[in-house]
């Protein structure tokens, strides 16, 4: 394949546009995004990574040679005195980022390019934030809302919201022929600007319906302060904080939705989910994760019958929800106290979460049947685990269990994503189980689900062989590495 961008001075072929993931965490999107990168050797990648602040992060995967650059781009504003801005220049910027906000229409991150290439020198968004006309947009977009609200609520949470949109939109943008957002929200903001900016094309793929969990993430977050009776006013578009937030997610979304094409997903009913929230049908396709059986092959099978492990693979987070997990592994361990549970995954991104894990542990008298690994190495361990267990509240289509598959490891996991389509298979003449399916966030039915498999060794290697066909079959990686290295030189080649 001849090397993309050879004939031109762009920096990159590709630019990969992620938040709050790599190269700062390990595994999930980062993985697939690491694993993407190395088997595209002959393609030079930059990463636009978004972080939430200034502050430096290490990074904790390391960058093949072929990424030729990492912009980080930190979306709360660095503490700086604020630079003077023409009035007339600052209220037609506040207008337009109110405007954005409450529409995700393109046409104003159009303006705002406009207004921020007529300054000299460049903005940042500490000017705009601090400007007096910044403050009066706010005032009068408070008193029409929210005019019950707490207002220092209101301001913290609204300069938040646009700080974070001002640095995406001033942020130096890497050069590159494509470029691929890995979500919507704030990258697909800075995927939008891109294809604004550069006339380039741009896409994205989803993993998770972003818009989504951020609607979980909001819905359930403490940080958020007033949640105001609006009484008999049921007409109120927005009634508490909590609604700005999902309308500037959602506008954010909508706007990166208009600029991308395709519009990826890794299964079916995500592209479903795709088309309802905006994205024009036409645009949509599916590509699946996919995973390389080979990589597994050679695995010896350590599984100890006299000393069973089940196992949750993932990080200890609320979205993962393993306080479920903790609460199933207490029911079994009450029948089968020769079970051993594992939680296989990283402690330290929300660290009150796992600490509030370990206690529930210790509550529950698992001390002796449950413990946390941390961060391990997938192979070390796929050999020894007799069934795999996912409680997540969301999940796009989990790599683990595509992994577990390639090992013959049945898994028990909740309705979300595709985790139903990969365990029941499509219907037809793939409709053997690899598993079981479980509501969410019930610890009971997961229970039974790892006692029904756990008590029959025979159904066990069934569900096993059963994941193994299928992911052989239907997600190869070889296959999802040639889809995405014919997308890229498609795009590229756009005039």
């Amino acid at each position: 394949m001849t090397r993309m961008g050879e004939a031109d001075d762009l920096d990159a072929d590709v630019c990969l546009i992620v938040e709050g993931a790599y190269p700062y965490v390990i595994g999930g999107v980062s993985g697939w995004l690491q694993d993407l990168i190395t088997h595209l050797p002959e393609i030079r990648f930059a990463v636009a990574a978004i972080k939430a602040g200034p502050a430096a992060l290490p990074f904790r995967i390391a960058p093949p040679p072929n990424v030729v650059m990492v912009r980080e781009i930190g979306l709360a504003p660095a503490a700086a005195a604020p630079r003077p801005i023409p009035n007339r220049v600052a209220t037609r910027i506040a207008e337009a980022l109110m405007a954005f906000v409450a529409t995700g229409e393109r046409a104003a991150i159009a303006t705002l390019l406009d207004l921020f290439a007529g300054l000299d020198p460049m903005l940042v968004p500490g000017d705009i934030l601090a400007h007096p006309a910044t403050f009066q947009r706010l005032q009068r977009h408070y008193r029409a809302i929210l005019p019950r609200a707490s207002f220092h609520h209101y301001f913290w949470a609204m300069r938040t919201l646009l700080g974070g949109l001002l640095a995406v939109l001033i942020a130096p943008l890497p050069r590159a022929r494509v470029y691929h957002t890995i979500s919507t929200g704030f990258a697909g903001l800075l995927a939008a600007r891109a294809a604004q900016a550069t006339g380039r094309p741009a896409f994205i793929t989803e993993h998770g319906i972003y818009l989504l969990e951020r609607q979980i993430e909001v819905m359930m977050a403490e940080w958020i302060g007033d949640q105001i009776d609006t009484g008999l006013e049921l007409e109120r578009s927005v009634r508490d904080l909590r609604d700005l937030w999902v309308r500037a997610f959602t506008s954010y979304a909508e706007a990166c939705y208009a600029a991308c094409d395709p519009i990826v997903a890794l299964y079916g009913e995500n592209n479903a989910v795709q088309r309802r929230l905006g994205a024009a049908a036409e645009r949509v396709r599916a590509i699946p994760n996919g995973v390389d059986v080979r990589r597994f092959a050679h695995l010896p099978d350590r599984r100890d019958p006299a000393r069973p492990v089940v196992a949750l693979l993932g990080r200890v987070v609320p979205i993962k929800d393993v306080k479920t997990y903790i609460r199933a592994a207490a029911i079994v361990h009450a029948a089968r106290p020769d079970i051993r549970f594992v939680v296989l995954g990283p402690e330290d991104e929300d660290p009150e979460y796992a600490a509030e894990c370990t206690a529930l542990v210790a509550e529950l008298g698992l001390g002796e049947a449950l413990s946390f690994e941390g961060r391990v190495r997938i192979e070390d361990w796929m050999m020894r685990i007799d069934l795999l267990v996912l409680t997540s509240l969301s999940e796009a289509q989990p790599l683990v269990i595509l992994e577990g598959g390639a090992c013959g490891i049945p898994v028990v996991a909740p309705d979300v994503g595709s985790c139903r389509e990969m365990i029941e298979g499509r219907g037809g003449a793939d409709s053997g189980h690899g598993g079981i399916v479980t509501p969410l966030v019930n610890p009971a039915a997961t229970a039974q689900a790892i006692r029904r498999i756990m008590d029959d060794p025979d159904l066990r290697t069934r569900m096993g062989e059963t994941m193994r066909e299928r992911v052989v079959r239907d997600y190869d990686h070889p296959a999802i590495i040639g889809a995405y290295r014919q997308l890229y030189g498609e795009l590229a080649a756009r005039k």
